[in-house]
């Protein structure tokens, strides 16, 4: 062999040891982060992913919220059929406070009532939404409605620090509707957490089904302009720590909504089934049946299924970043 072609060789098994050396370097560090980790798994012949605390990633919740914190912004109120429309009262405030969204993470929001998304509202299509508003926070707030309402209460003026108003919103159409703070830069105010669902009930009411709400944030946590943060109702990592339960092969709807900002998009994924998709809400058949709904922001869609067999269903966006970031979570057929 000439010596060129032992240099060749060398540099060639040298370049190969480093590349392995790199490799296994990469993989270690990954083993102590929790990342792309794999140790073998009693029972099983193939290894499994390790991963710090449980499989939905590194955020956690905070460790003093119990199952039932989320409840005001995951379970609805019960729907009130009537057979006419009917004037409701609702109260909105803003305050400027922080909130704890995982584990040792508080984040300075600015929310409706308190919290992060702001309560959910529910009416009958045709109701009168009277909405009192007040601004209790340090900056112009307002809020915006979307739906088809009368003009006059769209929503959009800033209604200074200290200031209220009151608007007077027709629910219709019937689906599922978000609302939000409109004051300028719309984009800061959203993504500092000022938003909420309306559910609006179609004549004759929807059949009866396990309901809950679950709305998509975002949250930056360094005012970079990106999130580094997701959660489903406000608490990254909560539905994986505590599964939303709900009884084997009976019917579940979900009002899945997309207010994360400073993400294109984004999207709802339920493994191990398939569910029918409701585009909005605003019609009684389904738009289609798959088992990935995309939504950009303020985009959101009622979705149907039902669990067959006892055990945990994951969901979470199929933008994966989202999901190990936070948002991510299980149901729990029982």
């Amino acid at each position: 062999m000439s010596l060129r072609r032992r240099d060749l060789l060398r540099r060639s098994l040298a370049g190969a040891a480093g590349a392995a050396g790199a490799l296994l370097g990469r993989r270690a560090r990954a083993a102590e982060d929790g990342h792309d980790a794999y140790a073998p798994h009693p029972g099983h012949a193939r290894p499994t992913p390790v991963l710090h605390g449980a499989y939905g990633g590194h955020a956690t919740p905070p460790p003093h919220l119990g199952a039932a914190s989320l409840d005001a912004v995951l379970r609805p109120p019960a729907a009130e059929p009537g057979t006419g429309p009917r004037t409701r009262d609702v109260s909105l405030w803003v305050n400027e406070q922080p909130v704890d969204v995982a584990h040792d993470v508080r984040f300075e929001a600015w929310t409706y009532n308190g919290s992060v998304p702001g309560p959910i509202l529910r009416a009958n299509e045709g109701d009168e939404l009277v909405v009192a508003f007040r601004n209790l926070g340090l900056h112009p707030h307002n809020v915006h409605f979307h739906g088809r309402h009368d003009v006059r209460f769209d929503g959009w003026q800033p209604i200074p620090a200290g200031g209220q108003e009151t608007y007077r919103i027709r629910a219709e159409p019937f689906g599922l509707h978000p609302y939000h703070c409109h004051a300028l830069p719309v984009s800061r105010h959203i993504a500092r957490g000022l938003y909420g669902a309306l559910l609006v009930d179609p004549p004759g009411g929807r059949p009866p089904a396990h309901e809950f709400v679950l709305v998509l944030c975002g949250f930056d946590l360094d005012g970079d302009g990106r999130n580094e943060l997701y959660a489903w109702n406000g608490v990254a990592g909560f539905f994986s720590r505590f599964p939303i339960k709900v009884p084997a092969g009976e019917l579940v709807r979900l009002y899945v909504l997309n207010m994360v900002s400073g993400d294109p998009v984004a999207s709802f994924h339920l493994h191990a089934e398939t569910f029918d998709v409701y585009r909005s809400g605003t019609g009684l058949e389904p738009d289609e049946h798959t088992d990935v709904v995309t939504l950009a922001q303020a985009e959101r869609a009622i979705l149907e299924f039902r669990l067959p067999s006892r055990g945990r269903y994951m969901f979470h966006p199929h933008q994966v970043h989202m999901a190990e970031a936070g948002a991510m979570g299980w149901f729990a057929a029982i």
